[in-house]
Formats: structure tokens, sequence, C-alpha cells
């Protein structure tokens, strides 16, 4: 690799990491990234786990140092995702991912809706529901939340969120410390289809996990002192940008290659 090549992957990999431990959608750039260096799709999309997996790593780290983190609730909403996530990650080998990405911009939209309507229920938790076990409705949730996830991974932080905060009860700063470390678990299982497959750069990856650490911790760092109200609004604001490039509006990968 070349230095330019060195310092575009690392200085995004900033962005993809503070991106995706406060909301979701920066995967976006780190595919749009591998594929202009001439990574095939399928293997960017495997490449990309090894980021994800270290970046979460440092961002779940950070937030159980905070006390933040529910690690309990946080494994047993990672098992079903991990099952999904392998049929998905199988799945990418395979399916064409066009259609599927409309269709999930669509359910991103839809989100903001619930976001923006009840700021209440994503600010303050629900300290009741927190208490209760998880319910196989919220499981099933996971498996099929794992399965997109195994599958693309765009955006995948959105729909953890909206399940862990309406299913789940805790606030958005809780709510991401639960995702991170759901994130994390499911990836690894992931990564492994792809490293059998065949669809893994290290090389690449490993270059572009370094900048995604750096921004993973800082917004895990800082997370707690914005507060729930500021993840909330980033959420928002990213969405529409992710959705807007799933549909075609905008074209992401023109902003950074």
């Amino acid at each position: 690799m070349s230095a330019f090549e060195i310092t575009a992957l690392i200085v995004s990999g900033v962005f993809v990491g503070f991106i995706n431990t406060l909301a979701g959608g920066g995967t976006i750039i780190s595919l749009s990234l591998f594929m202009f260096m001439g990574i095939p799709a399928d293997v960017a999309n495997g490449t990309n786990r090894i980021a994800v997996i270290l970046q979460n790593f440092t961002s779940a780290a950070n937030f159980k140092r905070k006390k933040l983190l529910d690690t309990r609730k946080a494994l047993w909403l990672a098992l079903p995702t991990t099952i999904g996530s392998m049929l998905g990650a199988q799945l990418s080998v395979e399916i064409d991912e066009a259609t599927f990405r409309k269709a999930i911009a669509v359910v991103m939209l839809l989100m903001v809706f619930f976001i923006a309507v009840k700021p209440g229920k994503w600010l303050k938790g629900q300290e009741a529901l927190q208490q209760k076990k998880i319910s196989p409705m919220l499981m099933l949730l996971f498996f099929f939340i794992g399965v997109y996830g195994g599958f693309v991974q765009v955006g995948v932080g959105y729909f953890l969120l909206g399940g862990i905060v309406l299913g789940a009860g805790y606030d958005l700063v809780r709510a991401n410390a639960i995702k991170v470390a759901v994130v994390l678990v499911y990836t690894i299982f992931a990564l492994l289809v792809f490293v059998i497959n065949g669809k893994v750069n290290w090389q690449v990856g490993l270059v572009h996990s370094i900048g995604n650490v750096i921004g993973a911790y800082l917004a895990s760092r800082y997370a707690v002192n914005w507060g729930a109200n500021f993840v909330r609004w980033f959420i928002i604001v990213i969405i529409f940008i992710t959705a807007a490039d799933l549909f075609g509006i905008i074209d992401i990968r023109s902003w950074f290659v």
C-alpha cells in the first residue's frame, strides 16, 4: 500500500469508528474506500469486520469502565444476534444486495419518526422494562437484526438501538453501550464465516482499524458527557444521510475518495 492509501484508511477509520459508536452507518465509508482501492465488494464486506471488532472492543471496554454497560443483558441479546449474523454472512457471499439496501433505507426512515415523535423513551429509559427478562419476541427480533448485520453491517446500529431502547428500556447512552458489546460478539463469528470463504484482506483491515479504534475511543469516552439528547439528534442526522445513500440520492463514496 502507498502512503496515501494508509493515510486514507486511518483518517477515514476515525470517522467510521466515531459514527458507528454513537449511531451507525459509518460502514458505508469503509466499504466505499475499500472498493475504490480495487477490493471486490464481497471481500470489502468481510474486510470491514476486522475494524468493527476492534472499534467495538474499544468502545465496550470504555463503556464498561464508566459503568454504563449492562454486560448480562448484552450477552443475552448477543446470543440470537450472533446466530443470525452467521447466516447473514453466508448469504452475503451469494445474494445481490441492491433491493435489500432500499428496503433497509425505508425502515431507517421509519425509525426517525419514532425517535422524533416519542423522545422520552429514547432519552430517559424505562426502569421497569430494564428489570424484565428478555422476551422470546425480542430474542427473535435480534436474530433477524443479526441476519442483516452479518449480511452487510451498514446501519445495523440503528436497529440494535431501536430494539434495546424500545424492547429493553434503556436510554440512548446506555443502549449504545449494550449495542457495541452485541456488535463485538456477533462480528467475531461473522468474520469467521468470511475468513472461511476467503473474503478478507487482513492488511487493509488492520490498517483501517487504527483509525476506527481512535474514533471509537473518542465517541465512547465523551458520549456520557454529551448526553442522550445529543446522541438522539446525531442518530437522526446520520440516518438521513445513510438512507439517502442507500436510495442513490447521494454518493457518500465521492465524499471520501
